[in-house]
C-alpha cells in the first residue's frame, strides 16, 4: 500500500522519477557521477600510480604491521591531518583501514515540486519537503541495512595483525567492515528528523564522545551544508550511504546491478509509508541489533532473518510489477533471492573458497595485477606493459573526455 505520498506521485505517473536519481559514488577517496565515467577515471588512476603499486581490490586491508605507529597519515592539510591525530589516539590504527563504496542519492527535483505542490498545508516551503522525504530515505536504509549487509558483505576476515591479540573474531563472517568491529565510532544517529540528526551529533561533541561532527560515522549521512547546525534550515541536499563493502568481482568495486537495486530500494522507500515519528528510534536501534547479527553471521550459513529477507525481495517484486519497471529489475530481484536461498551464492561466502593460509592475500593480488593490466591495455592498446609512458595531467584529461 502506498503512503499519501506514494499515492499522489503514482497518480501523477510520476513513479518513474522516484528512481530517477541523481548519484555520486565515492570509491575509497573518488567520487564520480556516471559508471561509465568511473571506469574512465579508476583506469585514468591507475596508470598514474609509481610501477609496482596496484589499488587493493578488498574493503579489509592487507596485512599490517605488527606496530601500527609505523602507519603513515594521509597528508590532507592541518585541519584534517589535526584531526586524524587526535582520531587515532581514540581508536585504533586499524579501524581506520577498511574501505568501501559510498553512495549519493539527490531525489529528482520533479518530485520535490510535485509532492510541495500535493501538500501546501503539510509542507511550508521546498526545504521542508527535502528535509522529511530525505529523512523517509535514511531511515528504509537504517531500518534494512541488514539486508544490504547479508547480500552485499564482502569481507569475512582480516588479514595479519589488523586484530591485536585475544581481540577479534575466530570465524569468518558475512561484513567485518559492517560489523561492530568495523570502522570507527559506535555512535548510533538519530534520524527521526533532520533536526533529531543534528541535535544528537552535535551533543555527541559537547559530551566529548565525538571530537567534532565529521567523526560521526552513521550508515546514513544528511548532506547539504558544511555547517552541520545550518542544515535543518538550508535544507538536505542529498543522503550518502555507506554501507557496502567493496566488491572485488569488479575492478571499480561495485556492480551496476547493485546500483540498480539501490535505486530500487529508495523508490520503495518514498512511495510507502514512513515510521512513525515515536518509533523511530526503536525500530531503527532493534535494525542495528540485527545487522550486527547478520554481518557476524557464517558466511556460508543461512541468514538468521532469512524469512524476511525472502518477505522483502517478494515485496520488492511485487513493487516492481506495480509500477511496471523493466526486466531487467526482475533478473535482479531473482539473483538475489536465489543469495537469500543459497548463502553460498553470497560475496562472502565465495570469497571464502579463495582463502589460502587464513589470507586472501593471493587471491587480491591476483585480482589488482588484473585489473591494473586491464586498465594499461584500455589506455594503451597498443603498447605494451613494461615501460609503459606514465600520462601528464593534460593526457589524463583527454582520455576522461574521450
Amino acid at each position: 500500500m502506498f503512503s499519501q505520498i506514494g499515492e499522489l506521485i503514482f497518480n501523477n505517473e510520476a513513479v518513474a522519477k522516484t528512481s530517477d536519481f541523481t548519484m555520486g559514488l565515492e570509491v575509497e577517496m573518488q567520487r564520480v557521477d556516471e559508471m561509465h565515467y568511473l571506469y574512465k577515471i579508476n583506469n585514468a588512476l591507475r596508470a598514474a600510480l609509481a610501477p609496482g603499486e596496484l589499488l587493493w581490490p578488498l574493503s579489509m586491508p592487507p596485512k599490517l604491521p605488527a606496530d601500527k605507529s609505523q602507519l603513515r597519515l594521509a597528508k590532507m592539510g592541518p585541519k584534517k591531518e589535526a584531526y586524524l591525530k587526535e582520531w587515532t589516539k581514540r581508536h585504533s590504527y586499524s579501524e581506520g583501514t577498511p574501505c568501501g563504496v559510498h553512495i549519493n542519492l539527490s531525489i529528482d527535483q520533479h518530485i520535490i515540486d510535485l509532492v510541495k505542490a500535493g501538500f501546501p498545508d503539510k509542507f511550508k516551503d521546498e526545504k521542508a519537503v527535502r528535509n522529511y522525504l530525505y529523512a523517509v530515505l535514511a531511515q528504509g536504509f537504517v531500518r534494512y541495512r541488514w539486508f544490504i549487509t547479508y547480500l552485499f558483505g564482502a569481507s569475512p576476515i582480516a588479514e595479519a595483525n589488523y586484530f591485536e591479540k585475544g581481540q577479534g573474531i575466530d570465524h569468518p563472517v558475512r561484513s567485518i567492515r559492517q560489523s561492530s568491529y568495523g570502522f570507527g565510532t559506535k555512535f548510533q544517529g538519530d534520524y527521526t528528523d533532520v533536526q533529531s540528526y543534528v541535535d544528537r551529533i552535535e551533543d555527541g561533541v559537547k559530551q566529548g564522545i565525538l571530537t567534532s561532527d565529521y567523526e560521526f560515522h552513521g550508515s546514513v549521512w544528511f548532506k547539504g551544508n558544511a555547517n552541520l547546525k545550518e542544515l535543518p534550515k538550508t535544507g538536505v541536499e542529498y543522503i550518502e550511504l555507506r554501507m557496502l563493502d567493496l566488491d572485488p568481482s569488479s575492478s571499480v568495486g561495485v556492480r551496476t546491478d547493485t546500483l540498480r537495486f539501490i535505486r530500487l530500494l529508495a523508490s520503495y522507500f518514498i512511495m510507502h509509508p514512513a515510521l512513525p515519528l515515536a518509533e523511530v528510534n526503536r525500530v531503527l536501534d532493534n535494525a542495528d541489533e540485527m545487522n550486527d547479527v547478520v554481518a557476524k553471521e557464517l558466511p556460508t550459513e543461512p541468514c538468521h532473518y532469512q524469512n524476511k529477507a525472502l518477505a522483502m525481495i517478494k515485496s520488492l517484486e511485487r513493487y516492481a510489477n506495480q509500477i511496471q519497471l523493466g526486466p531487467e529489475f526482475s533478473e535482479i530481484l531473482e539473483d538475489l533471492e536465489d543469495r537469500v536461498i543459497n548463502p553460498k551464492t553470497t560475496p562472502s561466502a565465495k570469497l571464502m573458497n579463495y582463502v589460502e593460509n587464513d589470507s586472501l592475500e593471493s587471491y587480491a593480488l591476483r585480482r589488482a595485477r588484473r585489473y591494473q593490466e586491464a586498465a594499461m591495455e584500455s589506455l594503451h592498446p597498443f603498447q605494451g606493459f613494461a615501460g609503459d609512458h606514465i600520462p601528464n595531467a593534460d593526457e589524463l584529461k583527454r582520455e576522461l573526455d574521450k
